[in-house]
């Protein structure tokens, strides 16, 4: 690395581009960690980077490096904040409020939603019921999963501990449970962060509510963002598979994100627990 009259010339090689090792961070945020590492230095505002002592081009999606780039353009939103698509609900079903009661009753769905159309709301609450019960992760009705509810027994928290709100992320059963006192109040379906980035386990705090979050390393929007270590987050994520497959937040589905974020106080405990 050298730096002249503000700007940092860094020479990688190009194992630094390479996407083959699982266990390095995306592209983009290697991309940010070096550039938000180097500015500063000996007062340099911006980086020019090259591999093996040529400019790059077309490796980091959406960031131009062939000139130079600074960290406030990192920093800044490309993109608008994402919209869940608006879901096509059938007619309302007595069946479907059926099963809705009974996630209320559980657990899985807030009072007033059994509304008898099953949509992102209620297919939610069957992958977190799925998730806790040990079913195959469909979020659709099924069979196995009528009969479990129809025997099951409300979620309990791993933990005791005392009066206040506070939330429990396990990591196994890829669920959260929103807890007041030693009562669950909502099992909600989680993603977690995946092998290569981890979320960690232990014992934190919510330090802020976010409705919208902008996530430099990634340069994408984290919506209802209620982060308790580091980066690392509850928020809204169009994509929520049934297994753990974040950068380490723990991702959530539009239909319950805002809940969590209107639950959530700045100084709430959350334990995350690896296996339960």
């Amino acid at each position: 690395m050298t730096v002249t009259g503000g700007l940092a010339t860094v020479d990688v090689g190009r194992r630094f581009i390479s996407r083959r090792t699982r266990t390095r961070p995306s592209l983009l945020a290697r991309l940010s960690q070096l550039v938000g590492t180097v500015t500063g230095l000996h007062g340099a505002t911006r980086v020019q980077l090259l591999i093996d002592g040529e400019p790059v081009s077309g490796v980091f999606p959406g960031v131009p490096t062939e000139s130079p780039i600074t960290f406030r353009f990192l920093q800044t939103p490309n993109v608008g904040v994402p919209v869940p698509p608006s879901p096509r609900l059938k007619p309302p079903d007595k069946h479907v409020k059926q099963i809705q009661q009974r996630l209320i009753k559980l657990g899985y769905l807030l009072p007033g939603a059994a509304d008898g159309r099953l949509g992102p709301v209620t297919e939610e609450g069957i992958l977190a019921f799925q998730k806790w019960e040990g079913l195959d992760r469909t979020g659709s009705l099924n069979a196995r999963t009528e009969s479990r509810l129809a025997v099951a027994a409300h979620p309990v928290p791993i933990s005791l501990a005392g009066t206040e709100k506070r939330a429990e992320v396990l990591l196994g059963r890829q669920v959260a449970l929103l807890i007041v006192g030693n009562r669950v109040v909502r099992t909600i379906a989680v993603s977690s962060g995946k092998p290569s980035t981890p979320t960690p386990p232990g014992n934190y705090r919510v330090y802020a509510k976010i409705r919208r979050w902008w996530s430099t390393p990634f340069r994408e929007w984290l919506p209802w963002a209620v982060p308790f270590v580091g980066g690392i987050a509850f928020h809204e994520y169009l994509n929520v598979p049934g297994y753990a497959a974040s950068h380490g937040c723990v991702r959530q589905a539009a239909a319950v994100a805002r809940g969590t974020h209107a639950f959530a106080e700045v100084g709430m405990p959350v334990k995350v627990i690896a296996n339960s």
